[in-house]
């Protein structure tokens, strides 16, 4: 006995606002994964997530704000290049997929100015925490 699985179908205006509300829902989750993420490793861990910036090398501490601000930022560049993506290619979630992974693993090398080993170890999970959320959740169709 065959079973089929059928999904009741949307119309095309419903459909893009769900997409767009699971969308936002994990650019929220991207957010609070940074937050929570960070909240583990500086208070708790005690880890100074620290690097340095500029010609001169001053150190920048890296907060719960720039964090946030960073995974809000990263989602919404993600989301306007998937919805770009979708509309113009067929296969635009493979390349979409394919195009994080390498922007989430270029971003790494930013890690390389953490202050210390400790801190590039934290800044390296914080990246791939929220890379993980954004490629993962944005990815879906619809949730």
């Amino acid at each position: 006995m065959t079973t089929t699985r059928t999904t009741p179908h949307l119309d095309p205006q419903a459909e893009r606002a769900a997409r767009r509300r699971s969308r936002a829902i994990t650019v929220l989750a991207a957010m609070l994964a940074a937050l929570l993420g960070w909240v583990v490793l500086d208070p708790l861990a005690g880890v100074e997530l620290t690097a340095r910036t500029g010609a001169e090398g001053a150190v920048q501490a890296v907060g719960p704000a720039a964090a946030m601000v960073a995974a809000l930022l990263a989602g919404v560049a993600g989301w306007a290049l998937l919805a770009l993506l979708e509309r113009r290619l067929a296969n635009a979630r493979t390349i979409w997929t394919v195009t994080a992974v390498l922007v989430l693993l270029a971003s790494l090398l930013g890690t390389s100015a953490a202050t210390d080993a400790a801190a590039a170890a934290g800044l390296a999970s914080l990246h791939v925490l929220v890379g993980a959320v954004l490629i993962v959740g944005l990815r879906q169709r619809r949730r």
